[in-house]
């Protein structure tokens, strides 16, 4: 499947700016957008994505962990459109493991994130919704929400040194 909505790439200045709030959830320019984010998703291997990785500066999110060669242990769900979502941290717990970034190919790292976080957002409808996320979803959802404010997975690591190649990390970690 070919891919007609680009994925900026680090140094776009898209990447590095801090999204709007959606106002209007059942516009059709929200719809415009979640489609073509549900479309770019969906011709990748990867279990998430925002609004600004396909250019447009609006608070969406897609959550959609899955098994595949980029995240074998990833749980499987159901891809999930999160517009306006915040989260809050349930405890200090944090956990250190690797993230990768379709804005980034080519690197892994590793990136504390929060173990358990409370979120709230609204869907496609418009309906508020809350939910507990924990582990790899919670994950997810913390890497794409932080592209709504401008950052990347590479701004939260602690040091270079967790920094390595995809095809490192795939020789030490997938065998």
């Amino acid at each position: 499947m070919s891919n007609p909505y680009e994925i900026a790439q680090l140094g776009a200045k898209v990447l590095r700016q801090h999204a709007e709030l959606v106002d209007q959830v059942d516009s059709p320019d929200i719809r415009q957008i979640i489609n073509a984010m549900q479309t770019a998703l969906a011709a990748t291997e990867g279990v998430g994505l925002a609004a600004p990785q396909i250019s447009r500066l609006k608070r969406i999110i897609i959550v959609a962990s899955r098994p595949s060669s980029r995240y074998p242990n990833a749980p499987l769900m159901s891809p999930t459109i999160m517009i306006n979502p915040v989260f809050e941290a349930l405890s200090d717990d944090q956990e250190k493991d690797w993230e990768g970034c379709l804005s980034i190919p080519g690197i892994r790292a590793l990136v504390p994130r929060y173990k358990a976080i409370q979120v709230q957002y609204s869907d496609e409808q418009g309906c508020a919704i809350e939910q507990k996320l924990e582990g790899f979803v919670a994950r997810v959802f913390q890497h794409e929400a932080d592209h709504l404010d401008g950052k990347v997975y590479l701004d939260r690591v602690e040091s270079s040194a967790d920094i390595i190649s995809e095809s490192e990390y795939f020789k030490l970690f997938t065998h």
